[in-house]
Protein backbone atom coordinates (compact mmCIF):
# COMPACT_ATOMS: atom_id res chain seq x y z
CA UNK A 1 0.00 0.00 0.00
CA UNK A 2 1.46 3.35 -1.05
CA UNK A 3 0.90 6.10 1.47
CA UNK A 4 -0.72 9.36 0.45
CA UNK A 5 2.39 11.30 1.49
CA UNK A 6 4.56 9.15 -0.77
CA UNK A 7 2.21 9.70 -3.73
CA UNK A 8 2.18 13.45 -3.10
CA UNK A 9 5.98 13.50 -2.85
CA UNK A 10 6.29 11.55 -6.08
CA UNK A 11 4.01 14.00 -7.87
CA UNK A 12 6.60 16.76 -7.50
CA UNK A 13 10.07 16.27 -9.00
CA UNK A 14 13.11 16.68 -6.72
CA UNK A 15 14.49 20.21 -6.62
CA UNK A 16 17.01 22.35 -4.77
CA UNK A 17 14.27 23.12 -2.24
CA UNK A 18 14.58 19.54 -0.96
CA UNK A 19 17.91 20.56 0.59
CA UNK A 20 16.42 23.45 2.59
CA UNK A 21 14.81 21.55 5.42
CA UNK A 22 12.52 23.28 7.94
CA UNK A 23 13.58 23.84 11.51
CA UNK A 24 12.91 20.94 13.86
CA UNK A 25 12.13 23.38 16.66
CA UNK A 26 8.36 23.85 17.03
CA UNK A 27 8.76 27.55 17.85
CA UNK A 28 10.99 28.31 14.87
CA UNK A 29 9.38 26.52 11.95
CA UNK A 30 10.42 29.14 9.42
CA UNK A 31 14.08 29.28 10.47
CA UNK A 32 16.97 27.32 9.00
CA UNK A 33 19.52 27.46 11.81
CA UNK A 34 18.52 24.23 13.62
CA UNK A 35 17.42 21.63 11.11
CA UNK A 36 17.94 17.94 10.51
CA UNK A 37 21.26 18.86 8.87
CA UNK A 38 22.45 20.61 12.04
CA UNK A 39 21.53 17.57 14.12
CA UNK A 40 23.40 15.25 11.75
CA UNK A 41 26.60 17.31 12.06
CA UNK A 42 26.44 17.18 15.86
CA UNK A 43 25.66 13.45 15.76
CA UNK A 44 28.70 12.91 13.53
CA UNK A 45 30.96 14.86 15.89
CA UNK A 46 29.62 13.01 18.94
CA UNK A 47 29.90 9.61 17.23
CA UNK A 48 33.54 10.18 16.26
CA UNK A 49 34.53 11.41 19.72
CA UNK A 50 32.73 8.59 21.53
CA UNK A 51 34.12 5.97 19.15
CA UNK A 52 37.75 6.95 19.68
CA UNK A 53 37.32 7.50 23.42
CA UNK A 54 35.72 4.07 23.84
CA UNK A 55 38.33 2.44 21.59
CA UNK A 56 41.30 3.83 23.54
CA UNK A 57 39.78 3.85 27.02
CA UNK A 58 41.59 0.65 27.99
CA UNK A 59 44.24 0.01 25.32
CA UNK A 60 45.54 -3.53 25.19
CA UNK A 61 48.60 -5.13 23.64
CA UNK A 62 46.28 -7.49 21.77
CA UNK A 63 43.71 -4.97 20.55
CA UNK A 64 39.99 -5.46 20.80
CA UNK A 65 37.89 -5.09 17.65
CA UNK A 66 37.10 -1.44 18.43
CA UNK A 67 40.74 -0.67 19.22
CA UNK A 68 41.89 -2.46 16.06
CA UNK A 69 39.42 -0.50 13.94
CA UNK A 70 40.41 2.83 15.48
CA UNK A 71 44.12 2.06 15.09
CA UNK A 72 43.56 0.94 11.50
CA UNK A 73 41.73 4.15 10.59
CA UNK A 74 44.38 6.33 12.20
CA UNK A 75 47.19 4.23 10.74
CA UNK A 76 45.68 4.43 7.26
CA UNK A 77 45.54 8.23 7.32
CA UNK A 78 48.95 8.59 9.02
CA UNK A 79 50.84 6.19 6.76
CA UNK A 80 48.99 6.42 3.45
CA UNK A 81 48.14 10.11 3.43
CA UNK A 82 50.17 12.13 5.95
CA UNK A 83 53.54 10.39 5.57
CA UNK A 84 53.17 9.51 1.89
CA UNK A 85 52.18 13.06 0.92
CA UNK A 86 54.17 15.18 3.38
CA UNK A 87 57.04 12.92 4.42
CA UNK A 88 58.27 12.20 7.97
CA UNK A 89 56.96 15.59 9.09
CA UNK A 90 53.47 14.39 8.18
CA UNK A 91 53.15 12.44 11.42
CA UNK A 92 52.46 15.64 13.34
CA UNK A 93 49.58 16.46 10.98
CA UNK A 94 48.06 12.98 11.20
CA UNK A 95 45.61 13.81 14.04
CA UNK A 96 44.09 16.71 12.07
CA UNK A 97 43.98 14.76 8.82
CA UNK A 98 42.39 11.76 10.56
CA UNK A 99 39.77 14.00 12.15
CA UNK A 100 39.09 15.63 8.78
CA UNK A 101 38.81 12.27 7.02
CA UNK A 102 36.50 10.78 9.64
CA UNK A 103 34.28 13.86 9.83
CA UNK A 104 33.74 13.94 6.07
CA UNK A 105 33.30 10.16 5.86
CA UNK A 106 30.65 9.98 8.60
CA UNK A 107 28.72 12.98 7.28
CA UNK A 108 28.85 11.59 3.75
CA UNK A 109 27.58 8.23 5.00
CA UNK A 110 24.36 9.87 6.18
CA UNK A 111 23.51 10.28 2.50
CA UNK A 112 22.84 6.56 2.11
CA UNK A 113 21.72 5.73 5.65
CA UNK A 114 18.07 4.58 5.63
CA UNK A 115 15.60 7.08 7.13
CA UNK A 116 18.29 9.80 7.00
CA UNK A 117 19.38 9.83 3.36
CA UNK A 118 20.90 13.28 3.19
CA UNK A 119 24.47 14.37 3.78
CA UNK A 120 25.34 17.69 5.42
CA UNK A 121 28.05 17.91 2.78
CA UNK A 122 25.32 18.40 0.16
CA UNK A 123 25.04 21.93 1.62
CA UNK A 124 27.89 24.07 0.30
CA UNK A 125 28.37 25.77 3.70
CA UNK A 126 29.94 22.72 5.35
CA UNK A 127 32.48 21.84 2.62
CA UNK A 128 33.26 25.56 2.37
CA UNK A 129 34.07 25.80 6.10
CA UNK A 130 36.30 22.72 5.89
CA UNK A 131 38.06 24.19 2.84
CA UNK A 132 38.63 27.50 4.65
CA UNK A 133 40.11 25.67 7.67
CA UNK A 134 42.53 23.75 5.42
CA UNK A 135 43.27 26.95 3.46
CA UNK A 136 44.14 28.93 6.58
CA UNK A 137 46.19 26.02 7.93
CA UNK A 138 48.45 25.57 4.92
CA UNK A 139 49.03 29.34 4.63
CA UNK A 140 49.85 29.53 8.37
CA UNK A 141 52.25 26.58 8.04
CA UNK A 142 53.92 28.22 5.06
CA UNK A 143 54.39 31.52 6.88
CA UNK A 144 55.69 29.72 9.98
CA UNK A 145 58.19 27.79 7.85
CA UNK A 146 59.35 30.54 5.47
CA UNK A 147 58.19 33.77 7.07
CA UNK A 148 56.61 36.44 4.89
CA UNK A 149 58.77 35.12 2.03
CA UNK A 150 56.29 32.24 1.81
CA UNK A 151 54.08 34.28 -0.50
CA UNK A 152 56.99 34.82 -2.90
CA UNK A 153 57.86 31.15 -2.51
CA UNK A 154 54.26 30.17 -3.33
CA UNK A 155 53.68 32.33 -6.39
CA UNK A 156 57.10 32.80 -8.03
CA UNK A 157 58.14 29.52 -9.67
CA UNK A 158 61.69 28.56 -10.57
CA UNK A 159 61.37 29.60 -14.20
CA UNK A 160 63.06 31.96 -16.68
CA UNK A 161 62.54 35.63 -15.82
CA UNK A 162 60.88 36.38 -19.14
CA UNK A 163 57.82 34.21 -18.52
CA UNK A 164 57.31 35.14 -14.85
CA UNK A 165 54.78 37.91 -15.71
CA UNK A 166 52.65 35.16 -17.23
CA UNK A 167 53.23 32.49 -14.57
CA UNK A 168 52.92 34.59 -11.40
CA UNK A 169 49.22 35.57 -11.93
CA UNK A 170 48.45 31.94 -12.76
CA UNK A 171 50.16 30.77 -9.57
CA UNK A 172 48.32 33.37 -7.46
CA UNK A 173 45.00 32.33 -8.97
CA UNK A 174 45.77 28.63 -8.61
CA UNK A 175 47.22 28.63 -5.09
CA UNK A 176 45.06 31.18 -3.31
CA UNK A 177 41.73 31.14 -5.17
CA UNK A 178 41.26 27.82 -6.95
CA UNK A 179 42.45 25.60 -4.11
CA UNK A 180 39.77 26.41 -1.49
CA UNK A 181 37.09 26.74 -4.18
CA UNK A 182 37.87 23.37 -5.78
CA UNK A 183 38.12 21.64 -2.38
CA UNK A 184 34.66 22.83 -1.37
CA UNK A 185 32.88 22.46 -4.71
CA UNK A 186 34.21 18.98 -5.47
CA UNK A 187 32.86 17.56 -2.21
CA UNK A 188 29.62 19.52 -2.35
CA UNK A 189 28.86 18.67 -5.99
CA UNK A 190 29.36 14.93 -5.51
CA UNK A 191 27.15 14.75 -2.42
CA UNK A 192 24.51 17.02 -3.98
CA UNK A 193 24.39 15.00 -7.21
CA UNK A 194 24.27 11.68 -5.36
CA UNK A 195 21.32 12.80 -3.25
CA UNK A 196 19.45 14.07 -6.30
CA UNK A 197 20.00 10.81 -8.18
CA UNK A 198 18.66 8.74 -5.29
CA UNK A 199 15.63 11.03 -5.02
CA UNK A 200 14.92 10.84 -8.76
CA UNK A 201 15.01 7.05 -8.99
CA UNK A 202 13.20 6.45 -5.67
CA UNK A 203 10.38 8.92 -6.22
CA UNK A 204 10.29 8.15 -9.93
CA UNK A 205 9.32 4.57 -9.15
CA UNK A 206 6.43 5.73 -6.97
CA UNK A 207 5.37 8.32 -9.56
CA UNK A 208 5.15 5.76 -12.36
CA UNK A 209 3.34 3.24 -10.16
CA UNK A 210 0.78 5.81 -9.05
CA UNK A 211 0.27 6.99 -12.63
CA UNK A 212 -0.38 3.59 -14.19
CA UNK A 213 -0.34 0.13 -12.64
CA UNK A 214 1.04 -1.26 -15.92
CA UNK A 215 4.22 0.67 -15.24
CA UNK A 216 4.91 -1.51 -12.18
CA UNK A 217 7.83 -3.37 -13.88
CA UNK A 218 9.45 -0.04 -14.74
CA UNK A 219 8.93 1.11 -11.15
CA UNK A 220 10.66 -2.02 -9.87
CA UNK A 221 13.52 -1.36 -12.28
CA UNK A 222 13.77 2.19 -10.97
CA UNK A 223 14.06 0.92 -7.38
CA UNK A 224 16.66 -1.70 -8.42
CA UNK A 225 18.68 1.12 -9.96
CA UNK A 226 18.30 3.02 -6.67
CA UNK A 227 19.98 0.11 -4.86
CA UNK A 228 22.75 -0.03 -7.46
CA UNK A 229 23.31 3.72 -7.21
CA UNK A 230 23.45 3.42 -3.41
CA UNK A 231 26.41 1.04 -3.70
CA UNK A 232 28.03 3.39 -6.20
CA UNK A 233 27.38 6.30 -3.85
CA UNK A 234 29.10 4.39 -1.04
CA UNK A 235 32.28 4.27 -3.13
CA UNK A 236 31.93 7.97 -3.92
CA UNK A 237 31.48 8.71 -0.20
CA UNK A 238 34.77 7.02 0.69
CA UNK A 239 36.59 8.44 -2.33
CA UNK A 240 35.55 12.04 -1.62
CA UNK A 241 36.65 11.85 2.02
CA UNK A 242 39.98 10.44 0.83
CA UNK A 243 40.45 13.02 -1.96
CA UNK A 244 39.67 15.99 0.31
CA UNK A 245 42.17 14.75 2.90
CA UNK A 246 44.86 13.94 0.32
CA UNK A 247 44.58 17.36 -1.30
CA UNK A 248 44.81 19.05 2.10
CA UNK A 249 47.96 17.04 2.83
CA UNK A 250 49.42 17.95 -0.57
CA UNK A 251 48.84 21.66 0.12
CA UNK A 252 50.57 21.32 3.49
CA UNK A 253 53.47 19.57 1.75
CA UNK A 254 53.72 22.45 -0.72
CA UNK A 255 53.85 24.95 2.15
CA UNK A 256 56.71 23.03 3.79
CA UNK A 257 58.69 22.47 0.60
CA UNK A 258 61.93 24.41 0.16
CA UNK A 259 61.50 24.86 -3.59
CA UNK A 260 58.53 25.69 -5.79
Amino acid sequence: MISQSTVLAAAFPPSVEDFYLPSILPWNQHGYWFTKITVLVWVAVAAIIVFFLMSYRKPQLVPTKKQWLAESLYGFVRNNIAVDMIGPQGVRFAPYLTTLFMFILVNNFFGILPLVQISPMSHIAFPAILAVISYVMFIYIGIKKHGIAYFKHAVVPNAPLGILPLLVPIEIFSNFLVRPFSLAVRLFANMFAGHMLLLVFTLGGFAMLSENVWLAPVSVLSWVLTIAITFLEFMVICLQAYVFTVLTASYVQGSLADEH
